[in-house]
Formats: structure tokens, C-alpha cells, sequence
């Protein structure tokens, strides 16, 4: 655990240091790595609107269903994998069983009627399984109209782990990982940037993002 979503001033300091799942589900292919690049180190300027509100007022109702229908207790805590300590993810819902396998969960509003889960919701629940170790995740989303819930609970399905597609994001991640050392060597002085380099110890390279 790296920091706790409820501490937002700490939260985002900690995910400004690593990869995120919202980091990762812009992730589409190589060509999407310099525009990921300008948005983690100069924001993307996008604060809120109506919608994420919504969405933030109906998660506790939502996970407190999905507690009470499956078991996954709420989760604020933001976790690093452990391989690499730059790769974050704050689950919505966490369980452990008796074996120690982990199951998550993923909760959504929507305003659209889903025929499956958004290709972009699926590279966040890869990444966070990727980060977490887990075997599968609840998705449960909240469909609405004019910001009113659509029926009487919300709907929900299982991804289980793909390993080929988490390795496919962890390639793009330390593609942008990458990215981001290269503009942070080009931002200092010129007598830093002839120094030898360093080799990390960690068997990916520094993730170099200001304070």
C-alpha cells in the first residue's frame, strides 16, 4: 500500500510518481505514448463535470451492494506492484480468500446501455490485476437516464485475468516510463546530461517526474 485515496493531497503526489490504471487506458498502442507522456507531466486539464459527480456520489451505494452480494469490501488504498514499485492501481473493492488469492472490483455509472465492458474500463481492470496479483474482477456498473438509476440494482460481470493483454500493457507502460526519463535527461543542464548514466537496479528504468 502507497497511500489512501481519502488523503486526496497524498493520493495524487503518489500516483504523479508511477503508472496508473487511468494512465494505461489511454494506452491503445505506441503511437499513444507521447500523448500520455504530455498529459501525466502537464495534467490534462479535465477537473470534473456532472458526470463524475454522479459517479462519485452512487460508488459507496454501489460497492456497499457489491459487499453485500459478493464479498468484496471496499478499497481505498492505492498499491504498487511488486515488481516494479512504479506501477499503481487503486481498486474499488478488494477480497482475499483463505488461499490468499485476490479478487477485485471495478464499479462504474453509465449512461449507456453496455453490450460488453468499454475496451478502455478493460485496460484499467488488467492493469489493476497486474498490480495486485488477482485472478479475476467484479465489474458492477450503474446504468442511468438524466442522472436517475436505471432499474433496481446494478449490473455486473467477471474479467478474469488475461496475462497476454496485461503483458501487452506492461510493454506500453515502460514504453512511456521510457518516454518520460528522456524528457526529464533533456530538461536538465548540459554538464548533468554528459555524467554517465546510472543502471538501475530495478529491471525497469527510473521513472523521473518532478515533486
Amino acid at each position: 500500500m502507497v497511500a489512501d485515496s481519502r488523503d486526496r493531497v497524498a493520493w495524487v503526489r503518489a500516483r504523479s510518481r508511477g503508472i496508473t490504471a487511468t494512465d494505461v487506458a489511454t494506452l491503445t498502442s505506441e503511437r499513444a505514448i507521447h500523448r500520455a507522456a504530455d498529459s501525466k507531466l502537464m495534467g490534462s486539464g479535465f477537473s470534473g463535470n456532472a458526470y463524475t459527480a454522479h459517479g462519485k456520489l452512487r460508488e459507496p451505494e454501489i460497492a456497499s451492494w457489491v459487499a453485500a452480494t459478493h464479498g468484496i469490501l471496499p478499497s481505498s488504498a492505492l498499491f504498487h506492484a511488486v515488481v516494479e514499485k512504479r506501477h499503481l492501481a487503486t481498486p474499488d473493492g478488494i477480497a482475499v480468500d483463505a488461499a490468499g488469492r485476490v479478487t477485485l472490483a471495478e464499479i462504474k455509472t453509465t449512461n449507456k446501455s453496455w453490450r460488453s465492458i468499454p475496451r478502455t474500463y478493460l485496460r484499467q481492470i488488467f492493469w489493476q490485476q497486474h498490480v495486485l496479483g488477482a485472478e479475476r474482477t467484479l465489474v458492477a456498473w450503474e446504468e442511468h437516464a438524466g442522472f436517475v438509476p436505471v432499474g433496481d440494482e446494478p449490473k455486473c460481470a467477471w474479467i478474469d485475468r488475461d496475462d497476454a493483454e496485461i503483458a501487452k500493457l506492461v510493454t506500453l507502460a515502460t514504453s512511456l516510463i521510457d518516454e518520460l526519463h528522456r524528457r526529464h535527461l533533456r530538461g536538465r543542464p548540459e554538464a548533468q546530461r554528459l555524467q554517465p548514466p546510472v543502471t538501475p537496479r530495478q529491471p525497469f528504468r527510473a521513472l523521473a517526474l518532478a515533486d
